[in-house]
């Protein structure tokens, strides 16, 4: 289903050149999806931020109250160039997130057309430097973790999936695809049935979900250990998050070329399809809010979590 779109955002990515406007020229075909490419400059060098909307036909944007979702693909860079020539295993996240996105606006401009606006945003940059983490590198970023989120995490976006590649750890074992519980405003809540029972029939497996720690989902900067950014975006919204791991048996450095399964990409392109198409139809939910009302009567608000927060000493 979502195979084909993958090897083309594959083909148009994987080399030296590539940029956001080479992106945006794929989606020329599709007059529903309306594009935008910035490039934005860092202390390590510049990225093209890429911002996708496909409006549904009972979206906000038209004036109706169907449900706007976000896709957001998430990466250091798609290169480590000169350091390493080709694609890095860390560009899965984006590959994934615009193979969606393309095939979404496909689907529309076929007359398959969603209830609700669907955003996806990403960035893409073939040279971005590395840096050292434990158990094995990982990829950097031109540009800093609070940029990227001014960027790909837009108000619009009433529920999040966040893909990202998850292969340097030792905490998931399987190839493919898991996903996280969802987080919002500082919660860690239970994982959503609805996504588990939209992963098993898109995967035709059982359903696969990873651990995640408070560490995770504070924001980077504050010295503690992150497995990955996948959750970053939750620390600048009130919406709730969901990460999208593409995985692997074996540990795999971020800065890996040669790593990358155009399966498991496409199978997390296609989750996120038809979380999509759920979503925004409203049968889909990721989270019980009467669930995390009560919560916040019980136990208050843990959007300290969302910040860097402060020594002891200091409160």
């Amino acid at each position: 289903m979502a195979l084909l779109q993958t090897l083309q955002i594959y083909e148009a990515v994987d080399n030296a050149f590539t940029s956001g406007e080479a992106v945006k020229d794929l989606f020329k075909p599709y007059p529903l999806a309306d594009v935008s490419v910035q490039r934005v400059h860092g202390e390590k060098g510049f990225t093209d931020f890429i911002r996708i909307f496909i409006p549904g036909t009972e979206g906000k944007s038209q004036g109706g109250q169907a449900p706007s979702f976000g896709i957001v693909g998430r990466l250091g860079g798609l290169g480590a160039r000169p350091q390493r020539i080709g694609l890095v295993s860390d560009g899965d996240g984006a590959i994934a997130a615009l193979a969606a996105a393309l095939k979404l606006a496909d689907m529309s401009g076929k007359g398959d057309r969603l209830k609700g606006d669907v955003y996806i945003t990403t960035h893409v940059c073939p040279d971005a430097p590395t840096l050292p983490h434990e158990p094995v590198d990982f990829m950097d970023s031109p540009v800093d973790i609070a940029t990227m989120n001014e960027y790909e995490v837009l108000d619009e976006m009433e529920a999040i999936l966040s893909i990202d590649t998850t292969k340097g750890n030792r905490v998931i074992n399987h190839k493919g695809i898991a996903i996280s519980p969802t987080v919002k405003e500082g919660y860690i809540l239970r994982v959503s049935d609805d996504l588990l029972r939209i992963m098993e029939m898109t995967t035709g497996q059982h359903s696969v979900t990873f651990p995640i720690t408070m560490q995770d989902i504070t924001p980077y900067g504050n010295g503690l250990y992150h497995i990955n950014s996948i959750l970053q975006p939750c620390v600048t919204t009130a919406a709730p998050v969901v990460g999208v791991a593409i995985t692997a048996q074996s540990t795999v450095p971020g800065c890996g070329t040669g790593a990358s399964h155009e399966v498991d990409i496409a199978l997390a392109a296609r989750f996120a399809v038809e979380v999509a198409k759920e979503f925004t139809n409203e049968v889909c939910s990721f989270y019980n809010k009467d669930e995390f009302e009560h919560m916040l009567n019980l136990y208050g608000p843990m959007n300290a979590l969302q910040t860097l927060g402060r020594p002891l000493a200091e409160v």
